[in-house]
């Protein structure tokens, strides 16, 4: 890819971000936890939720590298002893920013396929569908610091999340481990499976392609 390229995609993927983290302090909002309000969270305003790694670098350079990428803002603060159900509260909260990126990706979806493939404009729906879905599905893992931990805890019974309790510590490895140190080292790449199962369907009933 050219410059241009790089830029403009790398444009797409910062309102996902954005729109993602706001969803979740919406949600909390919703569910009477008005913490991501009192500090001025629940605003558009891309400064207000920049995170010099997760929104910037990291997407900048996979988008230069694989044509597509995924990142994070600043996490929404929420405080979860305001919900009346602890988990239900959690699981809301969590999924509320995967949500906003499949609305993003289904509409962004239906709209290339009224304005076709061809020129600028079907090029920039396209990839704001492909990078909704990745967003989405990437931060739907159950590890955390990922959204997928606040959504598993629902379905699990309490012996269950003292036994997930104590793999959550490991998180952030296990993701490093993924994405890097076994398709470097052992030629394995889950994640490249999960997003192939994943993301290409949706895109595919989405865009027509």
């Amino acid at each position: 890819m050219d410059l241009t390229q790089i830029v403009w995609r790398f444009g797409l993927l910062v309102p996902a971000i954005v729109i993602h983290e706001v969803s979740h302090g919406w949600a909390a909002y919703a569910l009477g936890d008005t913490t991501a309000k009192d500090k001025g969270r629940l605003s558009l305003n891309p400064i207000r939720h920049i995170d010099p790694w997760g929104t910037v670098l990291l997407p900048l350079l996979m988008v230069a590298v694989l044509g597509f990428g995924f990142g994070y803002a600043k996490p929404v603060p929420i405080n979860p002893y305001r919900f009346k159900d602890y988990r239900k509260g959690m699981f809301l909260t969590g999924i509320a920013g995967p949500a906003s990126n499949l609305v993003l990706a289904a509409v962004s979806g239906l709209l290339f396929r009224v304005v076709g493939g061809a020129g600028l404009l079907g090029q920039l729906l396209f990839f704001f569908a492909l990078m909704n879905l990745v967003l989405m599905f990437f931060n739907l893992i159950p590890l955390p610091p990922l959204d997928g931990s606040r959504v598993l805890p629902l379905f699990l019974s309490d012996r269950a999340m003292e036994a997930y309790h104590g793999v959550e510590r490991y998180g952030f490895l296990i993701i490093v481990a993924v994405l890097w140190l076994l398709p470097s080292f052992l030629n394995i790449d889950p994640l490249g499976w999960y997003i192939g199962a994943t993301v290409y369907p949706l895109l595919e009933l989405f865009t027509g392609l």
